[in-house]
């Protein structure tokens, strides 16, 4: 008992030693900032390689995720203005190379790394070959518009070129089947990645070709890393693609993933489902189309036919009228010579002479006696009579009434 309360008292002597010796008592707010202070001073940007886990892309846009070896671990966070660049969607178990500032985040007291890059690690010497081949290939001419061919709009007849193992057969197989029944499928199974792959896939292209049993050809597989995905940026592949007889729809990886395939192809996929969609036409869409093509059709030909119609009723009415003042007066003129019959005995000389002379002007106000010394009636298509040169357009119809008989002309030009 002596010694424990001895010992007991030495560390109580020690402590309140220590406590004395500490010159100011910091707040935990006050100790956050010095540290995070601290480490602003003394680390510049690093680059640091690890197994991706717990991601989290928060509302913000924002990523936090920890990043981890064997033995250790540390909390990063990506802020949306730099992860925006990231040019794949990182995945949870994926092998990653950034580059950050070492940090700490003081309300929490965790210490973090600000991330201003991500690339897949091992991907820097791929990458390097990528940009290099890219750029030779695009200064031949490889990757020009103009050299890209149009997609077939309805194929009866299409391509797919993949694996056989690939999920991206499956979606493709699922997604013309819905869309697309009316269209053959002929798969070509190759490898889509490993030793070898690209050449196979550069030598499928050339038969695909040769046969020239399809009019347009998907060359697609699922997502994966840059080695993963590295046959579709063979040289080989790039060519065969360009020299194939039919058009080509590339659908590699996600959204996010590009390979020299891409580049070189007649059409360019996000994904295996986007090449399918993109190489046939919805079934239901077109359908569509024909139905609202024939009702417009049946509209402008109802609308047509009762134009049509209208002119002929028009045309009728107006071949009528010119003839009924000449009609009117006959039928007065049959009557004053009846009445001149029937009166011409008991008339007086005088009142005789004024019926003739009635007579007489009532025949020279006939226009048939007009025409009959050479004149002629025109007429517009609407059968009203032309008296100003000024009222015809070139190109326009008349008809002209002669003495015996009428004809149809057309204006050649007018004059005043």
């Amino acid at each position: 008992m002596d010694t424990l309360s001895s010992q007991t008292g030495s560390e109580s002597e020690s402590d309140r030693a220590n406590l004395e010796s500490a010159p100011v008592c910091l707040s935990v707010s006050q100790l956050n900032r010095t540290v995070a202070r601290c480490l602003e001073r003394n680390f510049g940007p690093v680059r640091v390689r690890g197994e991706l886990a717990s991601l989290t892309r928060a509302a913000s846009g924002h990523w936090y995720f920890t990043l981890k070896d064997s033995t250790a671990q540390v909390r990063c966070v990506m802020f949306r203005s730099r992860n925006v660049l990231v040019d794949f969607a990182p995945r949870e178990g994926d092998e990653l190379e950034l580059v950050a500032g070492v940090g700490f985040y003081e309300a929490r007291g965790e210490f973090q790394l600000a991330v201003e890059s991500m690339r897949r690690a091992g991907q820097g010497q791929l990458f390097e070959r990528f940009l290099r081949l890219k750029e030779r290939l695009a200064a031949e001419g490889l990757f020009d518009e103009a050299a890209k061919r149009p997609i077939p709009r309805v194929p009866s007849r299409i391509g797919v070129m993949t694996s056989l193992q690939a999920a991206a057969l499956h979606d493709i197989a699922t997604t013309l089947r819905r869309r697309a029944p009316y269209a053959r499928v002929i798969v070509y199974p190759v490898p889509v990645q490993g030793q070898g792959a690209g050449d196979r896939i550069a030598r499928m292209l050339r038969t695909v070709s040769a046969r020239a049993e399809v009019e347009v050809v998907i060359l697609a597989r699922g997502g994966g890393s840059i080695e993963d995905l590295w046959a579709f940026n063979e040289e080989a592949v790039a060519r065969a693609v360009r020299a194939c007889a039919m058009p080509v729809i590339v659908g590699v990886g996600h959204e996010s993933d590009f390979t020299i395939a891409d580049f070189a192809a007649d059409l360019r996929a996000p994904t295996p489902t986007a090449a399918a969609e993109l190489a046939a036409p919805d079934r239901e869409g077109l359908l569509q189309s024909v139905r609202h093509r024939w009702m417009r059709t049946r509209q402008l030909t109802v609308a047509r036919q009762r134009g049509r119609a209208q002119r002929l009723d028009y045309a009728l009415r107006a071949l009528a009228a010119p003839r009924a003042p000449i009609r009117g007066l006959q039928a007065r003129l049959q009557g004053l010579r009846a009445r001149m019959a029937a009166f011409r005995s008991g008339l007086l000389p005088a009142r005789a002479a004024h019926l003739a002379a009635a007579a007489r002007a009532l025949q020279a106000l006939d226009p048939r006696q007009v025409v009959a010394r050479g004149y002629a009636l025109v007429r517009d298509e609407f059968g009203r009579l032309v008296t100003d040169a000024a009222d015809l357009e070139p190109g326009e119809r008349l008809e002209v009434e002669l003495a015996r008989g009428a004809a149809q002309v057309r204006v050649e030009s007018t004059r005043d």
